[in-house]
């Protein structure tokens, strides 16, 4: 089989799933009850969605809102855990919440396998990727990963005020997961263009966010044929030749499983450092303390983790059913809200307050379920050495400017800009 026979230049998963799923109209602007009319895209929700959280909590743990087609918010943990366990009556084929629904033929597969992909393909698709993935694999890329946070500092040592979310946070993982993939490790900035495309482009034109998929598709393309004609030892070279149920994967599966490692597992480990810097440039008790005492980084990590989750996942409706008390139909949405769960004080004592010494700390950062995320010791391993690192050689710094700090919209959260005064 050639190269254009496996893998046709004309392929585009997201153009099959244009003409064959179904759309509903965006609905954008203020919200006038969150209870009601919620919208993960508002500038509210995206600047600190905790006190919207901690309110629905109390007067409605179970938000709806007729965008994006109809849509529900669960805001305890035990019914955002028992969504994410529930693989019966919630698909996992589409996971980004959008006007955009795509047809129930592609589970159990999904577009992202195996991040999209529902039981009983689930298992074996995520067993394919486990290996690349373990303690001992992450391990490896740790002295790497510690060199490249100290090249960043070198770059912008000397400068009174530095943006550690575009200068530092943002360039660690597209540096990590280009190494893993075998792509060229200057193509970092259009890797920060297809998460935003992918992430936060759900309100753009239909039109216009297929042609920013399409850049996306080509790109991971182009590195497909580079591979197959250039095979080397990395992860896009396995995914290439990895075979499930006896056979090569489908061209789809291969593309798709790069689309998952290249958005999230980029996006959600910047997001978490540059969180986690925010906090402690705004909470100087909290960083002397680190300072003075490096040995609970891993502790307080776990902390930052629960308490600025960056992950918020999303469910589809198989069936019309009554559930937990609201009646739901086939294709609602269910925003599965990592966040709002680790900041329920059912579950977390003090779940509101930062407590980098916190002894008990069972969060759901990465997930529950099935999902639960596959590079969890990867995303670990870049946040501690990204901190490690940044606090060895910048011990004292504070926000330049609080009203300066702006964060993202849509289903990952975390500082897009954040301006420290070094010293």
């Amino acid at each position: 089989m050639t190269v254009d026979e496996r893998f046709p230049r004309e392929f585009r998963e997201t153009r099959e799933e244009v003409e064959v799923g179904t759309r509903s109209p965006i609905v954008t602007g203020p919200v006038s009850d969150w209870a009601t009319d919620f919208s993960h895209m508002e500038p509210e929700w995206a600047a600190d969605p905790y006190p919207i959280q901690d309110d629905l909590r109390q007067r409605c743990p179970i938000a709806h809102t007729d965008r994006f087609g109809g849509g529900w918010l669960p805001t305890r943990y035990e019914d955002v855990a028992a969504v994410a366990y529930d693989t019966e009556r919630f698909t996992s084929r589409s996971i980004i919440m959008s006007n955009f629904r795509p047809p129930a033929s592609i589970a159990p597969i999904g577009g992202a396998p195996p991040i999209s992909s529902d039981p009983p393909f689930h298992h074996d698709a995520r067993k394919l990727l486990l290996p690349a993935f373990t303690k001992t694999a992450v391990a490896k890329q740790e002295a790497a990963t510690r060199a490249f946070c100290h090249s960043l500092i070198d770059g912008f040592a000397g400068q009174e005020i530095v943006d550690a979310a575009a200068e530092y946070a943002q360039h660690i993982p597209m540096r990590v997961i280009a190494d893993m993939l075998g792509f060229p490790p200057e193509d970092g900035p259009q890797f920060a263009e297809f998460v935003e495309s992918t992430l936060e482009g759900i309100n753009l034109p239909p039109d216009e966010r297929i042609a920013r998929m399409g850049k996306l598709f080509d790109y991971l393309l182009a590195q497909v044929h580079d591979h197959l004609d250039n095979p080397r030892e990395d992860l896009t070279t396995y995914l290439i030749n990895a075979e499930l149920y006896g056979q090569k994967l489908e061209p789809s599966h291969v593309v798709g499983s790069m689309v998952l490692l290249l958005i999230a597992g980029i996006d959600t480990t910047w997001s978490a450092i540059g969180a986690s810097l925010w906090h402690l440039a705004r909470t100087p008790a909290d960083l002397a303390r680190l300072v003075a005492s490096p040995s609970l980084l891993p502790t307080a990590m776990e902390e930052f983790l629960r308490a600025y989750a960056p992950v918020t996942m999303a469910r589809l409706v198989k069936e019309d059913m009554s559930w937990h008390g609201v009646d739901m139909k086939a294709d609602d949405w269910i925003l599965l809200s990592f966040p709002a769960a680790n900041r329920d004080s059912a579950q977390f004592e003090h779940a509101s307050d930062v407590v980098i010494d916190r002894a008990v700390n069972r969060h759901a950062a990465f997930g529950l379920g099935i999902h639960r995320c596959v590079g969890s010791h990867l995303a670990r391993m870049e946040l501690r050495v990204a901190l490690e690192v940044w606090l060895e050689r910048i011990p004292s710094f504070s926000l330049a400017d609080p009203a300066a700090v702006k964060w993202s919209t849509g289903q990952i959260r975390g500082p897009r800009a954040l301006p420290l005064r070094i010293g």
